[in-house]
């Protein structure tokens, strides 16, 4: 039988991911539409502390943060067009008002800094191997808040750059969290500024970074292929957003469920399938809410939600067993 497309061989990762394990996640926008997934079914998340970021230094330098925290004062903050911003943030914690962008910021920096020390996973997401540097100060920036680009240097970091700065960071990390699995991933939303080649020669820096600290640190990393998922076996723009560069909603489902079928515990697995079909008959809009077959229907769902928590007594339905009590 003829195979007309190219399908992606998922390596199996020595961890897996779990109901029970808090999972860290920090990159660009592609780890944003796997943490939202995780979050909808429930897992246990903290997804981009900082916002999104894109290059593997910002990343670096707010897991840092993370492991030391201090609180942001006034003079880690820039006013722009009557808009308070952070150099190290993306512009979801910006404020027209300081005292608001600070507790902002704050607030989400001590919750995630215990947050990592309990996390036994990690996905992190690298976008681009491209970084702007602040003129002023030679620190790299997470985001640019829209200030004129003739404010910084614009360079293309070396796999050399990315495994040195990565390699001292998982060593502080695993200090503080000897237990935590870190899976990596790169971005398959493309950075059409650079333009084709420039764009290609970033996702192969940033892959053969991660391949060298995967070489280096085989059993606590590993690689996910939602890159390659994206270039070949979804290599068809019905697969892209009306802006041809970023995933459509199907591609974004078909990787996530490339990385449930590969990377949850068989347990995590058999809730997700029981919760999914749970999730729509809470969701269904009856015609008749009052006929008794929709009671049964309800009496139904609501036995399957209490036997899925007498089965796995850490996965919290309290909420939805309220809601869908509130039904009768």
């Amino acid at each position: 039988m003829m195979e007309f497309y190219t399908r992606i061989s998922i390596p199996k990762a020595p961890f897996t991911f779990s109901y029970t394990e808090q999972t860290v996640l920090l990159g660009s926008c592609f780890v944003e539409n796997i943490g939202k997934k995780l979050e909808e079914n429930k897992f246990k998340t903290d997804l981009n502390p900082f916002g999104t970021l894109y290059n593997p230094s910002s990343i670096a330098e707010a897991i840092r943060m993370l492991l030391r925290p201090e609180r942001f004062t006034g003079d880690d903050l820039f006013r722009h067009e009557g808009i308070y911003h952070s150099f190290s943030h993306h512009s979801r914690f910006s404020s027209p008002s300081e005292t608001e962008c600070l507790e902002n910021i704050n607030t989400r920096l001590f919750s995630s800094a215990d947050k990592i020390r309990e996390a036994r996973r990690m996905i992190v997401t690298f976008g681009t191997a491209r970084v702007y540097r602040l003129k002023s100060s030679g620190k790299i920036v997470s985001n640019c808040h829209k200030l004129p680009e003739k404010m910084f240097d614009r360079q293309l970091l070396t796999v050399k750059e990315i495994v040195a700065e990565w390699k001292s960071l998982l060593l502080s990390l695993w200090e503080q969290n000897p237990e935590l699995k870190i899976l990596f991933t790169v971005s398959p939303i493309r950075h059409w500024k650079d333009g084709a080649h420039g764009n290609q020669l970033s996702k192969a820096t940033l892959l053969l970074a991660i391949d060298a600290l995967q070489k280096e640190f085989p059993e606590h990393t590993a690689y996910f292929p939602a890159y390659e998922i994206m270039m070949d076996e979804l290599r068809d723009y019905r697969f892209y957003a009306d802006d041809m560069l970023h995933p459509s909603s199907a591609a974004v489902e078909y990787i996530w469920e490339q990385f449930t079928g590969n990377m949850l515990s068989p347990d995590s697995q058999s809730i997700l399938k029981e919760w999914k079909d749970i999730q729509k008959a809470i969701n269904h809009k009856p015609f008749q809410p009052e006929s008794e077959a929709y009671k049964q229907f309800i009496s139904q769902t609501l036995l399957k939600m209490e036997r899925l928590n007498e089965k796995f007594p850490y996965f919290d339905m309290t909420n939805e067993i309220e809601m869908i009590k509130k039904k009768f």
